[in-house]
């Protein structure tokens, strides 16, 4: 071979061991952590958010102050309204037992208290609607253990293998039939792991009325399709062999079928998502600043999670947007399920709120917040990391446009949102709440229901009423129906609502007259009063209907926010029903009303226990009053039909289980707000599009080439639990 070659292909051969090693280096070199970097926009508020903010334990339970007054202190210099709690005490050792609400203030060194039961209810509340307390289910328990169980003793060893504590209730409620009753179907399972779908046919309705234990009866006994008066009467029939038995086969301790436990190793792992330059929002006390938008948030123990004092580009569009209620309403042909309409905010949405797991109920690297309650006892309890914030980039864009005809560009922007979240499980169910805040000034409220799915018994015609999911388990139908309160205060408080929507109108083709035309129109209508603004729940809605301001854009068009609902929603309980006017929310998918302070919530925590004298029934605020020009609250309903399949087990997953409600801008801005976002991209054909300056997306090797600072994991929410 030519020496000329030889040295030729001996420089080439260095050349390339020198890029191998250069490559090995670089690769073997770990990336730099990633830089946070200070957010442009700083919280200026000066603790004004603070007037909303939760009660500290110190405090504890919930602020109640005047929207008249809050808004004089927020906008116009006003004094500061005193912190005051409202405190509900059960007097139940007395000869009128009942229950009292005192407003106590001002905090966080109390001086005065007020009984403002009789202005919020129009007198004292009876105590049989209080809720029922956690030491009230343990002495059923116990009941249940002691002296109804025992009276039955072949029965419970041979058919249920009952050892004591092999077994778990489930109440049903409301807990009768009439104003007064106290007595309540139980439910049992064995008590594995999920056990909500572990029926074993046995059933029991107990009295528990009186205020003395001893006088607490059972009052009928249902197993397998059979009604006996009590379990002695079962055990009689039993011991005759007069009863069909359906023994269940024994489940192991992780519920087998039920278990969570999941069925494949771990394998490549999940993508995550990081914030190469540190959050770009920031949480100070209750208060929350994220690119144009600010707002405070709290957590009601009854209702859950609440926002306040809403505002883009500094300007409040909204006072209150909370959670009010959770409602299920069960079918079956076994008596605790047929009977079952449970309002969740009568146990408690925000008592209930978990702790929150990082990486999966929400980013790892959200922001997380613990949360403070007192409920069903004298002492403050925490809920370690029960609610989350977070940016989130939807991975689609928010808008975006391909040029292809005349100029050639890309015009788009990244969705990212950000995210307030807290989950609730109330029993069997977990609620995923999400406030969801986008660049163009939409907000979106959501709930994601997952968790398990109550069961029956299957036996006889059990099939009209679910789906077999398991051997002996009837997924039972239910209904979802989530209600909101909205007090939306666009471009002011004084508002108007309008209905817009389309129809299409027959005209001659001006340029060919012997034609027609058939073209959509736009058809506009002011709803005057509250019963026109009163949607019921399967009618027909106009599809744009907004909170009018008295100002315009620059258009000529009133500003306004648009009210857009996302539901599946079941049938309502029929109106007949003596306990309807307790859920009379539930009847509208919308409806509008003059906001009053004598009106704060759609329901009451005192309805679950006596439906057919509600304390609060919202068909009630629904009176023909104007509603042109005034200070106006939106109740929304959205939710949805569950007929439970073999899918749902082990147990319902979110998809297809989300509904909600998104507000929209309609006309507020002379543009969509967010083309002034820092996220937006653009280039055209003529333009280097992989500079950094002029296309951002192209920075990304560099500046989001870091490694995320992950904080070793922990989780709280095995500790401090009570359990009965």
């Amino acid at each position: 071979m030519h020496m000329k070659t030889l040295l030729i292909l001996l420089v080439l051969a260095l050349a390339t061991i020198f890029a191998l090693v250069c490559v090995l280096l670089t690769r073997g070199r770990a990336p730099s952590t990633c830089q946070y970097q200070p957010l442009e926009q700083e919280d200026t508020g000066d603790g004004q958010s603070l007037v909303f903010a939760d009660l500290t334990p110190e405090e504890m339970v919930q602020v109640v102050p005047a929207k008249a007054e809050v808004l004089r202190f927020l906008d116009g210099g006003g004094a500061r309204p005193p912190r005051e709690a409202l405190a509900v005490l059960y007097f139940g050792n007395q000869p009128d037992p009942n229950i009292t609400e005192y407003v106590v203030g001002p905090l966080p060194m109390p001086a005065y208290h007020r009984d403002v039961t009789v202005q919020k209810y129009g007198g004292k509340v009876p105590y049989h609607r209080r809720p029922t307390l956690a030491v009230e289910y343990k002495q059923i328990a116990g009941f249940l253990k002691s002296q109804v169980f025992s009276t039955a003793p072949s029965f419970m060893r041979q058919v249920m293998e009952y050892d004591g504590a092999s077994l778990a209730a489930l109440t049903a409620a409301p807990r009768g039939f009439q104003s007064g009753d106290r007595i309540t179907w139980f439910v049992l399972f064995q008590n594995v792991s999920g056990f909500f779908v572990h029926p074993v046919g046995l059933e029991v309705l107990v009295d528990h009325s009186s205020l003395d234990i001893s006088q607490w009866a059972v009052s009928r006994v249902f197993y397998n399709g059979q009604y006996y008066r009590d379990m002695v009467q079962l055990e009689s029939a039993y011991v005759q062999g007069r009863i069909s038995v359906q023994k269940v086969r024994k489940a192991p301790r992780d519920g087998d079928f039920s278990s969570m436990k999941p069925r494949a190793p771990s394998a490549a792992l999940f993508p995550l998502q990081y914030e190469p330059q540190g959050p770009r929002y920031s949480v100070r006390n209750n208060h929350v600043l994220f690119q144009a938008w600010s707002f405070a948030f709290g957590m009601s123990v009854n209702t859950g999670l609440r926002l306040f004092d809403v505002r883009h580009k500094g300007e409040r569009v909204a006072y209150e947007i909370s959670v009010q209620e959770a409602l299920s309403v069960y079918g079956s042909n076994c008596p605790g399920g047929m009977s079952t309409r449970y309002m969740d905010g009568s146990f408690g949405i925000g008592r209930y709120t978990s702790p929150l797991v990082r990486g999966v109920d929400c980013p790892y690297l959200a922001t997380y917040l613990d949360v403070h309650y007192l409920a069903h006892s004298q002492v403050s309890r925490i809920s370690k990391s029960a609610l989350c914030i977070f940016e989130q980039n939807l991975g689609s864009p928010l808008r975006r446009h391909y040029s292809n005809l005349q100029s050639l560009y890309y015009g788009g922007l990244v969705n990212s949102a950000l995210v307030v979240r807290s989950i609730a499980t109330v029993g069997n169910y977990d609620y995923v709440w999400d406030f969801i805040f986008y660049q163009n000034g939409a907000i979106e409220g959501k709930v994601q229901a997952t968790g398990y799915a109550s069961s029956s018994f299957l036996h006889g015609d059990g099939l009209r009423y679910g789906n077999r999911v398991w051997e002996h388990t009837l997924g039972t139908i239910h209904t979802h129906s989530i209600n909101y309160k909205v007090d939306l205060d666009v471009g002011g408080v004084k508002n108007s609502l309008v209905a817009h929507d389309m129809a299409f109108e027959m005209v001659r083709a001006p340029w060919s007259p012997e034609q027609q035309i058939e073209r959509p129109r736009l058809t506009k209508k002011v709803l005057d009063t509250e019963d026109q603004a009163a949607f019921r729940l399967q009618s027909k809605m106009p599809r744009y209907i907004y909170f009018a301001a008295n100002s315009k854009n620059k258009w000529g068009h009133q500003r306004g926010y648009r009210i857009q609902i996302t539901s599946f929603a079941g049938d309502h309980v029929p109106e007949a029903s003596s306990m309807e006017r307790a859920i009379s929310w539930a009847r509208y998918q919308l409806a509008v009303t003059r906001r009053k302070e004598e009106e704060p919530t759609s329901t009451s925590i005192y309805n679950q226990n006596d439906p057919w004298t509600p304390t609060v029934a919202f068909a009630d605020f629904i009176n023909n009053e104007t509603i042109t020009n005034e200070d106006l609250v939106a109740w929304i309903t959205t939710g949805f039909l569950h007929i439970p399949h073999s899918e749902d087990i082990p147990n319902t997953v979110t998809v297809g289980n989300s509904v909600g409600f998104l507000l929209r801008p309609y006309n507020y801005y002379d543009l969509d707000p967010s083309i002034y976002s820092h996220d937006g991209v653009f280039f055209t054909s003529e333009q280097d599009f992989t500079a950094c300056e002029i296309n951002p997306i192209a920075c990304l090797p560099k500046t989001a080439s870091c490694l995320p600072n992950f904080p070793p994991f922990t989780f709280d929410g095995f500790q401090n639990i009570s359990r009965l």
